[in-house]
């Protein structure tokens, strides 16, 4: 890029703190009415409530106050591009997207195609579509390194359905082909495909792997979303919940930047409630090592009746004097147990803990609303654990869904 396109790029940065939503909203109706085919593509949901449009915005603005060195969007690049390798997101679909993005541009600020503006956002783009090109490229590279592993949509079948709270439900998915499958890391995300009626359309979402690598299957845990107030319900996720087992569905494969760093250090795991996905992964995997070091199991969800994977923890409890856990219930029912089947009632709160088993040495994984973590954070580092220490996954836009 010329200085003169940098100084052009920077110039619009008040435009998008104050127009960011609109220009992207318009952008997306603009790409997927030229593009209908991408509506498989990308998450409607999040198109139905603008998530997906404010999300863009907040990526867009970042990227244009960062032009100068958008080197420190990397580790931001990094998290959307394994999004996009699930969602099997290939290099000519970034000129789809480009063009509509500078025609979006020239259409709501009302200027020439020809304005140098546009060129200048053209080269931003294109700089910016050659760092998500060529980082998806060397992931989609060790997809095909590693065996078992595949490149867009597998078939799998349902094997198996287990009932792990009121709400959430697992799925054991075997592939059709019988062939391997890869040994993936404990924390990461597949995509699964399924055709949603109310659509008439099929939809992609990303669900975390809720146990360590298996043999002939790969397990999500599944929150069916029900329709609450102005809340719409999730299309997936219930169309998943309704399915018999024995039926198919499209799975990419593992992927995610957000796993276990470190088995042979203290860990601890601290989730919201289907947050506990990714956590369930991690220890499970701890556990076929034997449990190295002690570790640290915290859960935080409404009550026992919402609380999945229960048994599983405690029964780990029971077997590895080095687990320590700790449950918080924000509403526990009159039937749920103080001091047995949860050890706080209310929110969360770290300081309440016994320290012993919060080391600030300790790896801190976090994954749960985002408020949550927010406020899990702010918490450890006020204990005195280093911010690199903490790693943390959103579900939701840009992250992975429950």
């Amino acid at each position: 890029m010329t200085p003169q396109q940098i100084e052009l790029v920077k110039a619009t940065v008040p435009v998008l703190r104050e127009n960011g939503v609109a220009l992207t909203g318009y952008f997306y109706n603009r790409m997927l009415g030229n593009n209908p085919d991408l509506k498989e593509t990308f998450n409607m949901g999040h198109q139905r409530s603008g998530a997906q449009a404010q999300a863009l915005a907040g990526a867009v603005l970042a990227y244009a106050e960062n032009i100068e060195d958008p080197s420190v969007l990397l580790p931001v690049v990094e998290l959307i591009a394994h999004k996009h390798v699930s969602l099997n997101i290939q290099a000519p679909d970034y000129n789809i997207v480009g063009e509509n993005l500078l025609h979006s541009i020239s259409e709501v600020l009302s200027i020439s195609m020809e304005d140098p503006l546009i060129d200048a956002w053209a080269a931003a783009y294109g700089q910016l579509a050659d760092l998500f090109i060529n980082t998806e490229k060397a992931i989609y590279e060790q997809h095909q390194q590693t065996k078992g592993s595949w490149l867009g949509w597998r078939n799998f079948k349902i094997a198996k359905k287990v009932l792990e709270s009121e709400e959430i439900t697992s799925f054991y998915l075997a592939p059709v082909d019988g062939g391997d499958l890869p040994k993936y890391e404990a924390g990461q995300y597949i995509s699964v495909r399924v055709f949603v009626e109310e659509l008439g359309l099929k939809q992609p979402r990303q669900y975390t792997l809720s146990t360590s690598p298996q043999a002939d299957y790969l397990r999500i845990s599944v929150k069916r979303e029900d329709e609450k107030g102005d809340l719409a319900g999730g299309w997936v996720s219930n169309t998943l919940h309704g399915l018999a087992e024995g039926a198919e569905i499209e799975v990419s494969a593992p992927t995610g930047n957000f796993y276990l760093i470190d088995p042979n250090k203290r860990n601890v795991f601290i989730s919201g409630g289907v947050g506990l996905t990714p956590m369930v992964a991690m220890l499970n995997q701890l556990v076929t090592l034997d449990m190295p070091e002690p570790v640290t199991f915290i859960h935080a969800c409404r009550s026992k009746q919402v609380h999945a994977m229960k048994q599983h923890i405690h029964d780990l409890k029971a077997k590895y004097p080095r687990l320590s856990t700790y449950t918080a219930y924000e509403f526990p029912h009159q039937s749920d147990v103080l001091g047995q089947d949860y050890d706080a009632k209310g929110r969360l709160d770290l300081n309440t803990i016994d320290s012993a088993i919060l080391p600030v040495e300790a790896d801190y994984y976090l994954c749960g609303p985002m408020p949550f973590m927010a406020e899990q954070q702010k918490a450890l580092i006020a204990r005195g654990v280093p911010a690199e220490n903490i790693h943390s996954e959103a579900f939701g836009t840009g992250g992975v869904h429950h």
